[in-house]
């Protein structure tokens, strides 16, 4: 591995440099660094000396002047320069080991590094953390976490996560509180197993922790006709009793998931707080929905015109009432089409699990001119989906024109296409 730059920013100091894909930053004021923690550490100051190795082979130190808080410009190709920390845990629940073959390489890596939480939002488990782990955490104050914790009960947690050092859960929760270390907490909801009363005695041990836990999501657990171990899903009636359960807390929220498996009403914009685990699905549906019913709609477009919406399952009934006020704009007619997930199984319901084939299946027969699709469908930085192939491939096998919603969480872009229809 190593800090090797995936690209730089325009006219930031990096493109001065003449820094190109493909660089190494070797260090910084004689510091190697092992993530982007050091890294950000070593670039707070006015004089820096960077120790570059060029893609051709070629060493140079280059000294830089800079204000203090002024970044290099550089993205680099992973937050982590040395070895990620992988996950020691085999979860009864682990969507990794669900997979079949033949998808991204990436997403069969299982991460439990608590640095890319610290730096990026994953979700992490604690049960690999170090006393060295512990000491840097402590002493730079590293925080907040997003931790899976999913129970308190230790002898139910080493069960779930097949893993003898996941028993010590609510002692490292304590530790954080300790050295007052911020955590967001995660919990997947398996019913029979950890919802009822080991839900609530989870949610009585987290309020113990007070405000040292920002938020506590509760997701469902995702089953896909891969999963071999038999666990059960979460009906309407589980859903119920979870939403009534997390109601007793205090920044304990569902996902939206929960609220449409119960069919009760996505809650008011209060109950997600700060919206803290939106990309846990824990109220995506209702920021999006809010945004949009703030922005000031075109009266007509210059042409008939017909636009839908290829959306996941979860976001059909919203986006449903978007397209219905869309389709007042004079010459637009607008649909929300939900993907069926016959790759995954009808369990799966997210817009971030859709295939290519999937996607081309509830597309191609349907008379349109324009398809908006999110961009959680694709990889990050790229167009690509999944299963390896790319919207060019959608494109040439759907005869569809495609339109990217970059910003999940707002609908802006599209009026804004819209506007130059």
């Amino acid at each position: 591995m190593g800090a090797i730059v995936d690209s730089v920013v325009e006219n930031s100091i990096a493109q001065e440099l003449e820094i190109q894909k493909g660089d190494e930053i070797l260090s910084v004021d004689g510091q190697k660094m092992t993530d982007m923690i050091d890294y950000n550490f070593y670039m707070k100051s006015e004089l820096v000396t960077i120790k570059l190795k060029r893609k051709n082979g070629g060493i140079e130190e280059i000294e830089i002047e800079k204000d203090f808080d002024e970044d290099l410009g550089i993205v680099f190709e992973s937050a982590i320069f040395d070895k990620i920390k992988p996950c020691l845990n085999h979860c009864i629940f682990c969507f990794v080991d669900q997979q079949p073959k033949g998808l991204r390489d990436t997403l069969y890596i299982k991460d439990d590094d608590y640095r890319l939480s610290y730096l990026q939002g994953t979700y992490i488990t604690l049960t690999n953390l170090t006393e060295k782990d512990k000491e840097r955490i402590k002493r730079m104050h590293l925080g907040p976490f997003y931790v899976s914790v999913h129970t308190t009960n230790p002898e139910l947690r080493v069960k779930m996560l097949r893993n003898p050092n996941a028993g010590k859960a609510l002692e490292n929760l304590k530790w954080l509180r300790k050295n007052k270390i911020p955590f967001h907490a995660q919990i997947v909801l398996c019913p029979g197993i950890n919802d009822g009363k080991e839900l609530e005695r989870t949610l009585n041990d987290l309020a113990q922790l007070k405000n040292t836990v920002l938020s506590t999501a509760i997701v469902p657990v995702g089953i896909t006709q891969f999963r071999q171990e038999k666990l059960k899903r979460v009906d309407s009636k589980c859903a119920k009793e979870t939403i009534k359960i997390a109601s007793k807390f205090k920044r304990v929220c569902c996902s939206d998931e929960f609220f449409l498996l119960a069919d009760e009403p996505i809650p008011p914009a209060k109950y997600y707080g700060n919206f803290c685990q939106l990309d846990d699905g824990v109220g995506a549906l209702r920021l999006t929905y809010d945004d949009f019913k703030k922005l000031k709609l075109p009266k007509s477009v210059s042409k008939p015109y017909k636009m839908i919406f290829a959306c996941s399952y979860a976001a059909k009934n919203m986006l449903e009432k978007v397209s219905e006020k869309l389709s007042k704009i004079k010459n637009l007619t607008v649909e929300a089409h939900p993907v069926k997930s016959n790759y995954w199984g009808e369990d799966i319901t997210v817009a971030g699990l859709i295939t290519t084939d999937d996607l081309i299946a509830t597309v191609k027969d349907v008379k349109c001119d324009t398809v908006i699709i999110p961009t959680v469908m694709l990889r990050p930085y790229s167009e690509d989906f999944l299963d390896g192939k790319n919207l060019d491939y959608v494109r040439e096998k759907s005869g569809k024109n495609f339109f990217v919603q970059k910003n999940i969480y707002s609908l802006k872009e599209v009026i804004k296409f819209i506007e130059t229809i």
